[in-house]
């Protein structure tokens, strides 16, 4: 990565999640948060000046060293060795309990460098030195601390050394159990990290040159007793990550990333012994290649391999990093095939005793980006998918899941929140026998959560890394380090990963395929429909049909939000595929198309939503599977034998029947805007008609284009007049509260407002645009593109905070509006870039600020109609004259006429980004051309010519929908390997 001072800063907060190593017994010299691996807080009394302890990156509250006599003490001085990242205000404070502190010297203005702090006459066990405020650096280091005149030091240094003595015994303990357990030999990669998200840690930034992996790795052979390290293989400008070890011991399979190559690729390697040396690496063979990244590798039972790839061909929904999906492939490396259709990221798989695939299935279908991250299983043919654990409760990370020998139980990393950096979390074991959504049977066992990678021989003898440690963890969450890696790799950055017992195991069962790869479809078959939980309501016979939506992959993505595909909600867009029937009875059985993210709305005689699936499914080739019911108990199966039949059983699979008349993928400015100007814009407009307006109800939806979006689609967002899950960590909604159902848009087309009626085909489109997500553009073309004030990497970016245009409307705000405009509701944006505070990724909308928004004020179609400008103007000079006093609500004339110079400064401001906007282009505008990194990843995809330019015009409707074609099983190839003609 090459850092700028923005993301280093970003890159040191990351680190900041790292607490400092801990072990079983207490330490003399502790602190709030530490940088990983060299910055321990111990350096500052190991007399050696070239070490130093240094903190977590500041964030308002403080950071603290903290130093443990052992016994009450006197402290009359000290001296503070700063690194440049001193504290410029500081308190030094003592205690005899760690809860009650007392503060004996404040220091305001330090200066960094050596400070002696005298005549402190203080007395106490504990000694903090707690930093209050940074100098020059957003966090704190200290090189040394020393007591001058006084035996503290000799006090502290028989405390550590008494630690070491302890830590020796405890690892030593810790070695002999693993010994006993047969684990001698431990296999583990060494390499740097970089500080992102849990899943982004291959690949390459969407418009940066920066890669997400460092150079130098080593692929380590650790000989438990004698704690010893061997180099079994080296690349100082390379990477190597996830070995696994062959059942019987013999072989390594790993990912690796050659000097010379950008991409991991899965390589095997056979483990050579001679007498009681260290093995040694021969046969090296690379099994995949290609610009793709192939990644956590497994052997399966019956001699292939199941990994996850980026050959899927996708990027991450809500940032701009290339994600990775289940594939498999034989034991040789060919016959390469996906066996997942996940829009987002898949994680970590491994066999369970059972034959089937645990693994982590990120995910979020009109719900929060950031919340659903859980444990899923699937056949290793690619049937069955199926949650595991936790998929109905937000807010962890479940990640590196692995079986616990002799039990059902699995071992995992719970990390917090959306996830830490390489996965760090606590060890936690997982109970399943009572379903998948009971999270009293996930036991954690750390409290502290940057442990990675865990390895269970039993619930009471559990191996983990933690930065650069091999840790032992037991049942009761104590645990102690059994050895680091070599200094020179700790000095280089290096952080333990992935250890594996280099051992004998047993194969898991191996489970028959059930997939037929000449097809492109296969069934579903649903039990009963109203059978589920939270359908409190529904009747039988309600619901007719079934509507079936894919969710659809991104070739390319710039950052954390969703903007410009929606406001606050969806981050796809979803193809309406059609309905199947559903019979009397609430069963439906139904051909789906194959390897494609699909999930349904249940809707009624009037094709209405009456409930939503908030996650996806996915069918492999000749697969048959089903469910009970809708959001049924996941402890629940299918009807007994000997029941009454199903209907729908009763006859052959129905195929799903397309819609007529409705895009499969819609464009609000090309499907839905056309609707609006016939039935609502002669009242919702800027001017008055003879039937109403101008602004009926406070609503505007015309196709006016504000900075990021057009305001119709912005009103109707923030107005409420269509319902979706938007980005929030809820599921399992009650019915009709999402969809059509409880969409206002369409009471408003039904006759009963002023007459306003929509014809079949008009509200069939409106409804449609709503259950498929109620996106903006029908492109991903449009992403990072056509905004002014849009976002990149979560960062505002072409913005016009700094055109004159803007400055002088800026300050016409400030003289003439701010002193009525300053309440929340009233808050005007003082640029065409100004959020006022406002989240650009999950904007409360409820909040008032909304209503006076830049998406709203700023009209960059027809400038003079920016609300902007019409309110203030009085209307014998063509504005609406809205404004008033605040205290009396007395009508207050601003601008007389449009002569007023100040008006001026705000019309100019206007137009200055109308024009800036023409010449940046948005998706729905003539010559639209799609961004240089869209055009370069479809290229890659090989759905553009390699002579594709930059400047050619592109049909980014017709090449997505190629890209997306791409993407589909392709049976004609299947049939050909499989006769051996391929």
């Amino acid at each position: 990565m090459v850092f700028n001072r923005t993301n280093l800063f970003y890159f040191i907060c990351l680190w900041s999640l790292t607490l400092i190593p801990c072990i079983a017994f207490d330490n003399p010299v502790t602190a709030s948060s530490s940088l990983p691996n060299q910055y321990q807080p111990e350096n500052v009394l190991d007399g050696n000046p070239k070490t130093r302890w240094a903190s977590g990156a500041f964030k308002q509250h403080p950071e603290w060293l903290q130093v443990d006599f052992k016994k009450n003490v006197s402290i009359d001085k000290l001296a503070i060795n700063w690194e440049n990242a001193f504290a410029l205000d500081y308190n030094i404070q003592v205690s005899d309990d760690r809860e009650k502190w007392k503060t004996v010297r404040h220091i305001k203005g330090g200066k960094g460098g050596r400070e002696i702090i005298e005549k402190l006459s203080a007395k106490g066990r504990y000694l903090r030195i707690s930093c209050l405020k940074p100098g020059p650096h957003s966090l704190f280091s200290i090189w040394e601390i020393e007591f001058p005149e006084s035996n503290l030091a000799g006090i502290i240094k028989e405390a550590i050394e008494k630690r070491n003595t302890e830590r020796r015994e405890m690892q030593n303990d810790a070695a002999n159990r693993l010994v006993k357990y047969g684990a001698k030999e431990i296999i583990l990669a060494a390499r740097p990290i970089v500080g992102e998200h849990w899943y982004a840690n291959f690949g390459y930034y969407a418009e940066r040159p920066d890669k997400l992996y460092r150079d130098g790795t080593k692929l380590y052979h650790l000989d438990i007793p004698g704690k010893k390290f061997s180099v079994l293989l080296e690349d100082s400008k390379g990477g190597i990550r996830d070995p696994q070890l062959s059942y019987d011991g013999t072989k390594i399979l790993f990912s690796y990333r050659k000097d010379g190559s950008e991409y991991y690729h899965l390589y095997e390697a056979t483990l050579n012994r001679k007498s009681d040396a260290p093995p040694s690496l021969s046969e090296l063979r690379e099994l995949t290649t290609g610009p793709w990244d192939d990644i956590e590798p497994s052997y399966l039972p019956d001699g292939n391999i199941v990994f996850v790839s980026s050959r899927g061909k996708r990027w991450v929904n809500c940032w701009l990093t290339p994600v990775a999906i289940l594939y498999r492939c034989d034991a040789d490396g060919k016959n390469i095939r996906p066996i997942s259709s996940n829009n987002e990221h898949d994680n970590t798989p491994w066999p369970l005793a059972d034959g089937r695939i645990i693994y982590t299935r990120w995910e979020y279908v009109d719900r929060s980006q950031v919340h659903y991250h859980h444990l899923w299983v699937v056949n290793p043919d690619g049937t069955g998918h199926m949650t595991f654990f936790g998929n109905l409760h937000p807010g962890i990370a479940m990640l590196d899941a692995k079986p616990i020998a002799g039990s059902d139980k699995v071992i995992a990393s719970f990390s917090p929140g959306h996830g830490q950096t390489e996965h760090m979390g606590s060890v936690t074991i997982i109970d399943p026998k009572a379903g998948p959504d009971n999270m009293s049977f996930a036991r954690e066992l750390t409290k502290e959560k940057d442990f990675r990678d865990p390895w269970a021989f039993s619930e009471d003898c559990i191996i983990a890394a933690r930065n650069a440690s091999l840790m032992l963890v037991d049942g009761k969450g104590e645990f102690v380090e059994i050895v680091k890696l070599p200094e020179e790799d700790v000095k280089a950055g290096f952080w333990l990963h992935e250890p594996r017992p280099l051992m004998t195991r047993n194969r898991e069962t191996i489970m028959p395929s059930r997939v037929n790869l000449t097809k492109e479809t296969g069934q579903l078959f649903l039990s009963d429909i109203y059978e589920g939980r939270n359908m409190t309501g529904v009747k039988r016979g309600e619901i007719k049909k079934i509507l079936i939506l894919e969710t659809l992959p991104k070739p390319i993505n710039y950052t954390g939000g969703m903007d410009p595909l929606s406001y606050g909600g969806t981050f796809t867009l979803e193809r309406i595929l059609g309905t199947v029937p559903v019979e009397e009875d609430g069963s439906a059985y139904f051909e789906a198309p194959a390897l494609r993210s699909i999930f349904f709305v249940a809707l009624d005689e009037n094709d209405l939503a009456v409930k939503r699936m908030q996650s996806f499914t996915t069918v492999m080739q000749g697969e048959t599977t089903g469910c009970v019911g809708c959001h049924e108990q996941r402890v629940k199966t299918p009807l007994a034998a000997g029941t009454n039949r199903k209907m729908a059983m009763t006859r052959q699979p129905s195929h799903i029947e397309p819609i007529k008349d409705v895009p499969d993928i819609i464009d609000f400015p090309r499907d839905i805007q056309p609707i609006l100007n016939d039935l609502c814009v002669k009242c919702h407009d800027y001017e008055k008609t003879d039937k109403g307006g101008p602004r009926s109800g406070k609503l505007i939806l015309s196709g006016d284009r504000g900075p990021m979006f057009s305001h119709s689609y912005y009103m109707m967002t923030i107005a409420r007049l269509f319902s979706d899950g938007r980005n929030q960590a809820r599921s399992n909604y009650e019915p009709r509260t999402l969809g059509s159902s409880a969409s206002k848009i369409l009471t408003r087309l039904d006759g009963s407002h002023h007459d306003v009626k929509a014809s079949p085909v008009q509200k069939k489109i409106l409804r449609l645009w709503i259950e498929s997500g109620a996106a903006y553009p029908g492109t991903y073309a449009a992403l990072g593109s056509g905004m002014i004030g849009g976002y990149s990497q979560n960062r505002q970016v072409n913005t016009d905070l700094e055109w004159p245009t803007t400055r002088d409307g800026a300050q016409v705000i400030d003289k003439r509006c701010v002193s009525c405009h300053n309440e929340p509701g009233r808050l005007l944006p003082k640029s065409i870039s100004d959020e006022r505070g406002i989240s650009f990724w999950q904007p409360n909308i409820g909040d008032p600020r909304l209503n006076t928004s830049r998406h709203i004020v700023f009209n960059l179609s027809r400038p003079d109609k920016s609300i902007l400008l019409l309110a203030p103007l009085s209307r014998k000079a063509g504005g609406w004259g809205l404004c008033h006093t605040s205290n009396t609500n007395e009508y207050r004339e601003i601008f007389a006429d449009k002569n007023d110079p100040d008006y001026q400064k705000l019309l100019a401001m206007c137009v200055a980004g109308k024009e800036h906007l023409e010449q940046i282009k948005r998706f729905d505008m003539p010559d639209f051309k799609p961004r240089p990194e869209w055009i370069r990843e479809m290229k890659r995809y090989g759905i553009l010519s390699k002579t594709t330019g930059s400047n050619d015009m592109i049909n980014v409707y017709k090449v997505e929908k190629k890209y997306w074609e791409s993407l589909w099983c392709q049976p004609q190839k299947a049939k050909q390997r499989q006769q051996g003609t391929m």
